[in-house]
């Protein structure tokens, strides 16, 4: 035990080197690929190694190809840092290693994760009396949700899809905006749905066109599942969630609700507007390792209807210890694994160290630097922001599509910040999403003069 008292206080002190080097250390390394494999790779070992020796190799050998995701100017894929309490919260995980898939295999981990589930559900607006499935991130909760929605609007029509397949089954009509995220089409590819069946129109900042989405819907005829979107995840634009819901109604489809991190505006006042009619749905799916700020991996899915989430997911055999259906909660009823991490220590974690009104300030800080983003970056000359700034995403250009990939090149090279180009509306463009708690004025100083200087030197050659 000494020993190991003696390993874990070496690697606290390498994390904490790491964690105290983000303001300084380049955001992206550049690295060589060659000489990371040959620092990682080799053959297997013969025989074993001293532990403390493995992780202090592990770390300085790593070092090079790290990039610096828990600091404040990585605006890359919606990305978060990691909140001090999610942080230490991970390393008891670890350190617990608890099976969070029965009630017998962890209380703690079974009751942690309840409590953290109906925390979140009050959060971010959500109905009580929802049913929730933690998972690893929000392709997962798409999956687990689309789950009980493919399980409910077949049991509508007579037909048990746990039972009998979907060979043979009424076809399912899935109704999506043209803007979905892909983790919409992957999910439903998961679950033998194949590609959606309509897609609806979206104006220039990714909303679904609500006037459409009805038409739509009148002309389709059995089960019908409807996917929309609180955040498109370029512009951050939010679907009418109260005229989805509607059309949804109306029409006796599914409704979905993919709020990766735009679910997120529920918890500020600030914000919460635009969410409005989400709490209307059927099911809901976001992060927590987006704006929650815990570390990998972490999602949930909700669904309003528990008798179709549970018959889509859980699962009973003789060998494991079950608890009582009016008794404690057995998490691999509600979510696609047996055995599984405890994520809802490191979620209950979050919540407990910021409460509401941290969690308010954590999202209000975020969008207040995108907004400071858009007004500094449209000071640049030939520098265009692309969208309306209503969350945390900044989506912008240059004047040509070589330009574009020119300027976003030399940022990411410079190592100043990080954040990615994606394709908009037939142009190359850049998007910055700021999600990370540690963001600073500073940040935002630093990273715009880094693309200042870059388009300066652009226009040159």
């Amino acid at each position: 035990m000494s020993e190991l008292r003696d390993l874990l206080a070496s690697t606290s002190q390498l994390a904490g080197d790491f964690l105290e080097s983000l303001d300084e250390r380049p955001v992206a390394p550049d690295v060589d690929l060659d000489a990371l494999r040959q620092a990682l790779g080799g053959p297997l070992p013969d025989g074993p190694t001293a532990a403390e020796t493995v992780v202090a190799e592990l770390a300085h050998d790593a070092e090079p190809g790290l990039v610096a995701t828990p600091g404040g100017r990585y605006f890359g894929f919606v990305i978060g840092g990691v909140l001090p309490a999610a942080l230490a919260a991970d390393w008891l995980t670890a350190a617990w290693d608890q099976n969070a898939g029965l009630y017998a295999a962890s209380p703690a981990g079974a009751v942690v994760e309840e409590v953290a589930g109906s925390w979140l559900a009050e959060l971010l607006g959500l109905p009580s009396g929802l049913a929730f499935g933690v998972v690893t991130g929000c392709q997962m909760a798409h999956v687990t949700a689309l789950a009980a929605a493919r399980h409910h609007v077949l049991a509508a029509h007579g037909w048990d899809v746990e039972l009998k397949g979907l060979v043979g089954s009424p076809r399912i009509q899935v109704v999506v905006g043209a803007q979905r995220h892909a983790t919409i089409d992957r999910a439903l590819r998961f679950l033998g749905l194949g590609a959606p069946s309509t897609i609806v129109p979206a104006d220039d900042q990714g909303r679904i066109d609500a006037r459409a989405l009805d038409v739509a819907l009148d002309a389709v005829e059995g089960p019908t599942i409807v996917c929309v979107q609180a955040g498109e995840v370029n512009t951050g634009a939010f679907d009418d969630l109260e005229a989805a819901a509607d059309a949804a109604s109306k029409h006796d489809a599914w409704l979905h609700v993919d709020g990766a991190f735009g679910l997120w505006a529920a918890a500020s006042p600030t914000t919460r507007r635009l969410v409005a009619g989400v709490e209307r749905a059927d099911s809901w799916a976001t992060d927590m390792h987006k704006w929650l700020n815990v570390p990998y991996d972490s999602g949930i899915a909700f669904s309003r209807h528990p008798e179709s989430h549970r018959a889509a997911l859980g699962t009973h055999a003789a060998y494991l210890v079950h608890a009582d259906e009016t008794g404690p909660r057995d998490e691999l009823d509600w979510n696609p694994e047996f055995s599984r991490r405890a994520r809802g220590f490191t979620v209950y974690a979050a919540l407990r160290s910021l409460g509401r009104s941290g969690v308010a300030e954590l999202v209000e800080n975020t969008c207040a630097h995108a907004r400071r983003f858009g007004e500094e970056l449209e000071r640049i000359p030939g520098c265009e922001v692309l969208n309306e700034i209503v969350l945390n995403q900044v989506l912008f250009r240059f004047p040509s599509d070589e330009e574009t990939d020119a300027v976003l090149a030399a940022v990411q090279q410079s190592g100043e910040a990080w954040m990615g180009g994606t394709l908009w509306q037939g142009r190359r463009a850049i998007r910055i999403s700021v999600s990370n708690w540690s963001t600073t004025d500073d940040d935002v100083d630093r990273t715009v003069a880094a693309f200042a200087t870059a388009a300066r030197g652009v226009a040159t050659v």
